[in-house]
């Protein structure tokens, strides 16, 4: 019986990983193409611990000005800090996922971020993360309910209730709360859902490859939708504001910017997520009427897109 649950626990990391793997590879030719410029770089790299990963990053592409999409896969001694907050005893973890944040070079495009994970303890507790979530500097309407009904049909094919759920989990996890507001226009966000049973694992791989899969296609349509939009040093500034408050998450609050350092993670893949430029003013406050006074009203919890618009 323990052999069997070794075998079993292995082939899923291994299904899980590769899987994973594939998807950065296609995800980063997609971004390629919409791009048409640059091409992403290469780097692989070990963690002493265990396990590595491979970076792949963008800097001034045609669109994407900087764009990190990482594949990890890790595993070693579970790190004091993760026993304390998974209330855990297991001695050995593994953990696998992609991580992707782009940073467009117009301020029309959005930031857009995605993490699919799988993290594994050696007692035999396993379980699923991920999400999307979009964070432009303008707010379109349109492209939020769009955004936001591609997230839903999604999560309709699992679940009735996760779309309702996953987008609270959004709102609440990315806000900043010394700033009272979101970091963006939200998505959906899910943590640590159980995969102890084949019964749960099958359900939540199928999901969780969903939701990797939309990526592309999705954010694709938002950059062709935007990419023609011309705009002024007005238009930059306030991007790049709007991108201070995108560090500030990251750095403060972000679960995976703490994970990946205190599990001795690549110090370099960790902080990809950060925009190459950003901008803080003391007390800034958009002028009233003003189109980025329009987008700040918002970046605030519980907006319905689906039922409102």
């Amino acid at each position: 019986m323990e052999k069997q649950l070794q075998d079993k626990a292995a082939s899923n990391k291994d299904l899980v990983s590769n899987w994973f793997m594939d998807l950065q590879s296609d995800i980063v030719r997609q971004l390629e193409e919409a791009d048409g410029h640059a091409v992403f770089s290469v780097e692989n790299w070990s963690r002493p611990g265990g396990g590595g990963g491979i970076t792949r990053l963008m800097t001034e592409g045609g669109i994407i000005e900087k764009g990190g999409v990482n594949f990890s896969a890790v595993y070693g001694s579970t790190p004091p800090p993760i026993k304390a907050a998974f209330r855990t005893e297991a001695d050995g973890f593994f953990a696998t996922g992609v991580s992707i944040v782009i940073h467009p070079r117009n301020p029309f495009v959005p930031i857009i971020h995605m993490n699919v994970r799988y993290f594994e303890l050696s007692d035999g507790h396993a379980w699923f993360g991920g999400g999307i979530d979009l964070t432009p500097a303008y707010v379109f309407e349109e492209d939020a309910v769009w955004f936001h009904g591609n997230l839903k049909s999604v999560c309709d094919r699992f679940d009735p209730n996760y779309y309702e759920q996953f987008k609270r989990q959004a709102d609440d996890y990315f806000f900043i709360p010394h700033r009272n507001e979101t970091r963006g226009i939200g998505g959906i966000f899910y943590d640590r859902l159980p995969a102890d049973s084949p019964a749960q694992f099958a359900h939540l791989w199928d999901f969780t490859r969903a939701v990797g899969s939309l990526f592309a296609p999705v954010y694709v349509h938002l950059i062709h939708q935007n990419r023609n939009r011309n705009w002024t040093e007005v238009h930059k500034n306030w991007q790049l504001h709007r991108r201070s408050r995108y560090v500030e998450f990251n750095l403060v609050y972000d679960a995976g910017t703490r994970f990946g350092l205190e599990t001795n993670g690549r110090t370099e893949s960790i902080l990809m997520s950060l925009p190459p430029l950003a901008r803080w003013e003391s007390n800034y406050q958009p002028p009233e009427g003003s189109e980025e006074s329009k987008s700040q009203q918002y970046f605030r919890k519980g907006i319905s897109w689906l039922k409102t618009h």
